[in-house]
């Protein structure tokens, strides 16, 4: 994201905390795509993921006023988005199993169909993702589809930078170790 990009952000949370409501479109505009993407993969579930939309940005619209610019915009809707997330999972936890969590489930055994998947380089590494534990995800998540630095990860996940690094590290390691299970070589970058 360019620096002028940033101020941009910055110069509409400053307007949407004054109640212009075309700033808050244009920052909707640029983000939405962002925050259902990441809400998406922590609650896996396309429904809840579109109601995080709606949520992330209502509260950027009741608390502009409180952005206090020490992070990116980006980072500040990514860290509301991870909350309200959580916040799903914990409520749809004590929800009953339903079909579609159901189909979700993965059968482990080997038919022709898996076998072809597992040649190609992007099913393998999504289905090694998933393998991963939902910390581990989480960061490699924000690191590499969210182009997140170690400090924005940290700020967003709320956990020391170490810490980051460290499930960062531990990350790479199973994620490689899983691909060269599926049959890929290549490690991970």
């Amino acid at each position: 994201m360019s620096a002028t990009q940033a101020a941009s952000d910055e110069v509409l949370i400053a307007r949407i905390a004054q109640g212009d409501r075309l700033a808050m479109q244009v920052l909707y505009g640029r983000h939405h795509v962002r925050v259902f993407r990441f809400g998406f993969r922590l609650v896996r579930n396309e429904q809840i993921a579109e109601d995080l939309i709606s949520e992330v940005f209502l509260d950027v619209w009741r608390q502009a006023g409180k952005f206090e610019g020490r992070s990116a915009v980006s980072t500040w809707l990514l860290a509301i988005t991870r909350f309200k997330a959580l916040s799903a999972l914990r409520k749809r936890k004590d929800a009953e199993l339903d079909d579609e969590t159901a189909n979700a489930i993965e059968d482990t055994s080997d038919n022709p169909e898996v076998s072809v998947q597992k040649k190609d380089t992007s099913d393998a590494l999504r289905k090694c993702l998933t393998s991963l534990s939902p910390e581990h995800r989480e960061i490699v998540d924000l690191v590499y589809y969210h182009e997140k630095s170690v400090e924005e990860v940290a700020e967003i996940v709320g956990i020391p930078e170490n810490t980051v690094k460290t499930r960062l590290f531990y990350a790479r390691k199973k994620l490689a170790d899983l691909l060269k299970a599926a049959g890929i070589e290549r490690g991970w970058p």
